[in-house]
């Protein structure tokens, strides 16, 4: 699965007007769906997924064999930290799948998320989110698969990164089932604190938003009878960052 077909009753000039009101659009149906629903198929099959843990500045990742390995001592030690670490700061807990960000490494690899990548940075996709962003300059999209699992979340940030020369920030959500009380909601944050829009998983559904804007993804709760699968990552301008 290294192609991808945009859906083509998508109004570009129409999306665009909404995110240039609102610094975010919401894009229902963005490929067909038996080529979203293959790509969710696939990542749930996966077993080469890495948990990332941030706090602040640091981050550590642990594969599945790692993290299996850990005593239930050791694994409480390790999630009281967690923890104690969104109290204050930033934190982030939820598990990957890297995609290169250089070309010739996406053109040789055979893995469904590096396609997706490459189909989001060239041709009539990236003329699209062009357009949809109002940013003639965008090179190229990065990504990640990502995956959240109870107790899992990500506390507010902005997403801007000095040299990233990040423009929007995009989920591309790959959940087909959920419900709104099981978490997992990506939520914009209004001034003082306070929980302006916030997004329930979707399936086949690409949120963009522009880059500045505090946001989190409120921790899936033990309820949730699947993981929150998604692709995620920036349009980017250049590849120098």
């Amino acid at each position: 699965m290294s192609s991808f077909e945009l859906d083509p009753r998508h109004d570009a000039d129409e999306l665009a007007a909404r995110f240039a009101r609102d610094g975010r659009v919401t894009i229902d149906g963005l490929i067909q769906p038996d080529q979203a629903l293959a790509l969710h198929r696939q990542l749930r099959a996966r077993d080469d997924w890495r948990q990332v843990i941030i706090t602040g500045e640091k981050l550590v990742e642990l594969d599945r064999a790692t993290r299996a390995g850990l005593t239930r001592e050791q694994q409480d030690a390790l999630d009281q930290a967690v923890y104690a670490g969104a109290r204050t700061g930033f934190q982030a807990r939820y598990e990957a799948i890297r995609v290169p960000d250089a070309e010739r490494d996406r053109a040789a690899s055979d893995d469904p998320l590096a396609g997706l990548a490459a189909w989001l940075s060239a041709g009539n996709t990236r003329d699209f989110l062009r357009t949809v962003t109002g940013e003639p300059d965008i090179a190229f999209a990065d990504a990640q698969g990502t995956a959240y699992s109870p107790g899992d979340f990500l506390t507010g940030h902005d997403d801007a990164v000095e040299g990233k020369h990040r423009v929007a920030a995009y989920v591309f959500g790959l959940t087909p089932t959920w419900r709104i009380e099981w978490g997992g909601l990506l939520m914009f944050h209004e001034a003082k604190g306070t929980m302006g829009t916030f997004i329930a998983p979707g399936f086949n559904q690409l949120n963009l938003f522009r880059v500045g804007q505090q946001h989190s993804v409120s921790e899936v709760t033990r309820a949730a009878a699947y993981r929150r699968y998604s692709v995620t990552g920036w349009l980017r301008r250049s590849a120098a960052g």
